[in-house]
C-alpha cells in the first residue's frame, strides 16, 4: 500500500477561493457571493472593517481603505485560498494594488469582465453596466485594464428612492425580494428599450448576482456578475478533474 503524507502548514484546509467581504448588515440573498450557499465548494470570507457602501460606492475611492483591504488580501493567502475576490465591484479601482500585494490571483471587480464581454458581441453594440450608484468613473474602469473610450459602455443603476438603494446602499435590515426582482429587472428592461444598441450586460454590484436570472429571462441577452466571475476565479485556479477516456 502506498504511503500518503499530508502536509500541514495551515489550521483550515480545502477552502480554494477567498471572498473580501465589506462591513454590512444587510441581507444577501442566495447567488449573492456573501451567501455562503451561492457556491459549490467551500470559500472563505474575511470582513473588511469600516468597508461600508457609503465610503466604496463613490465616484472618488477611499483611499483610507486602501490598506485594510491590501491586509484582508494577505490574510487570505495565508489561509491558503488559491484565488481572491471581493464583495464590491467599485474595487476596480484597486485591482492592480490588490493583486499585487499577494502571490495568488485577484479579481476585484465584477467589472474585469466587460472586456470578454464586448468581445463577444457585435462591434456595433454597447455594453450595458448595472451598477448600485451610476457613479462609475474612468478610475474605476482604467483600474481593471480598459477605457470606455475603447469599450463603449452606458451605466444604469436603481433611482435613489427604491427598495434595492435603500437596502444595498442604505444597509437595510430587512428587504422584500419580490420587490428587489421587480426593480432590478425593470432596471435592465430600461436599459436595452432605452439602447437598444446594448448586447450584454454586466452586473457590478454583488447584490444584484442574484436577479442575474430574471434579468436575463427578461432581456435574452448574456449577464455577466460577480458569481460568473467568482467561477471563473475558481475554474481557472483549483480547476476540475476529468476522468481518463472518453
Amino acid at each position: 500500500m502506498a504511503i500518503v503524507m499530508l502536509t500541514g502548514g495551515q489550521t483550515i484546509y480545502q477552502r480554494p477561493l477567498g471572498v473580501l467581504m465589506m462591513d454590512t448588515k444587510f441581507p444577501r440573498a442566495r447567488g449573492d457571493i456573501g451567501n455562503a450557499t451561492t457556491w459549490p465548494f467551500p470559500v472563505a470570507y474575511r470582513v473588511v472593517r469600516g468597508a461600508v457602501a457609503s465610503r466604496l460606492a463613490q465616484a472618488e475611492p477611499d483611499e483610507s481603505l486602501l490598506q485594510p483591504f491590501i491586509d484582508g488580501v494577505r490574510d487570505l493567502e495565508s489561509e491558503g485560498v488559491q484565488a481572491i475576490t471581493t464583495s464590491c465591484g467599485f474595487l476596480a479601482a484597486y485591482q492592480r494594488e490588490l493583486a499585487g500585494a499577494v502571490s495568488v490571483p485577484v479579481y476585484a471587480s465584477s467589472l474585469l469582465q466587460v472586456p470578454l464581454a464586448a468581445q463577444a458581441i457585435r462591434p456595433d453594440q454597447r455594453v450595458g453596466i448595472i451598477t448600485a450608484r451610476a457613479v462609475l468613473t474612468e478610475r474605476h474602469f482604467g483600474g481593471v485594464g480598459w477605457s470606455s473610450t475603447d469599450i463603449p459602455v452606458v451605466q444604469v443603476a436603481p433611482a435613489e428612492d427604491s427598495h434595492f438603494f435603500a437596502t444595498f446602499v442604505g444597509d437595510g435590515m430587512e428587504a422584500d425580494y419580490d420587490v428587489l426582482v421587480r426593480e432590478v429587472t425593470g432596471v435592465a428592461e430600461a436599459l436595452v428599450r432605452e439602447h437598444p444598441d446594448v448586447g450584454a450586460i454586466v452586473m457590478e454590484c454583488a447584490n444584484l448576482a442574484p436577479f442575474s436570472p430574471p434579468v436575463r429571462k427578461a432581456t435574452r441577452l448574456p449577464v455577466f456578475d460577480l458569481f460568473t466571475l467568482g467561477m471563473n476565479a475558481y475554474h481557472t485556479s483549483a480547476g476540475s478533474e476529468f476522468p481518463a477516456g472518453l
